[in-house]
């Protein structure tokens, strides 16, 4: 069986609590999901077959501790299961980043779950599985990426009505160019919320339209 993939590339870790961190990402072809603001439309059809052994020479060549799966969506893909269980048992520390919709409950317990839950900003908030958070805990992140006032105040609701603080660790993440990270942090700072503000690093260090970074 093969995966198919969109790009295997070397950066610097952009969001989640690993910002900064070099980091080789493993982006899959695939994605069921049509969010507004989504950055990575060319994942949703662009992509070659590699087999999961190929993908593991790649991601080796760059002798970085630290591989992240992502998307589109990596768990429409059967086989990714087959590479994460390569990928630990070969010591590597993995990062999945799924859009929320699929079921979440496969994934090894040693994977760090990047789980982002769709405002209603994304026009995909009605496909949320929020069965998926009985599957999360401490290691694991929950991220909401908010677009305006009404995505924040809907984020905010969801982490008191869930107690998604004492679950998982929430981030909070701007629409690139269309909400200000300053008036993020102050809506944040004022409710004395339990989150972590992050922005796309990478789309700060390299031209934000640029591919492979």
């Amino acid at each position: 069986m093969a995966l198919q993939v969109n790009e295997i590339f070397y950066s610097i870790q952009g969001e989640s609590t690993f910002t900064g961190r070099p980091c080789v990402f493993v982006r899959l072809t695939g994605c069921n999901l049509r969010c507004r603001w989504c950055d990575t439309g060319y994942a949703f059809y662009e992509g070659r077959a590699l087999t999961v052994e190929q993908v593991l020479e790649q991601v080796r060549a760059y002798k970085c501790p630290l591989v992240e799966i992502t998307g589109g969506e990596p768990l429409l893909q059967d086989e990714v299961h087959s590479l994460i269980d390569r990928l630990l048992a070969e010591g590597y520390e993995v990062l999945v980043e799924t859009g929320g919709s699929l079921d979440v409950g496969r994934l090894d317990p040693r994977v760090v779950k990047i789980l982002d839950l769709k405002a209603p900003g994304s026009d995909m908030d009605r496909l949320n599985n929020l069965d998926n958070l009985q599957y999360l805990d401490r290691k694991d992140q929950i991220k909401f990426v908010v677009v305006d006032r009404r995505d924040y105040e809907w984020a905010r609701r969801m982490m008191a009505e869930h107690a998604l603080a004492e679950k998982a660790q929430v981030l909070f993440s701007p629409v690139f160019s269309e909400l200000h990270p300053r008036e993020l942090a102050e809506w944040i700072l004022a409710d004395r919320l339990p989150a972590r503000l992050q922005i796309q690093l990478h789309k700060y260090l390299w031209d934000p339209d640029q591919r492979g970074v």
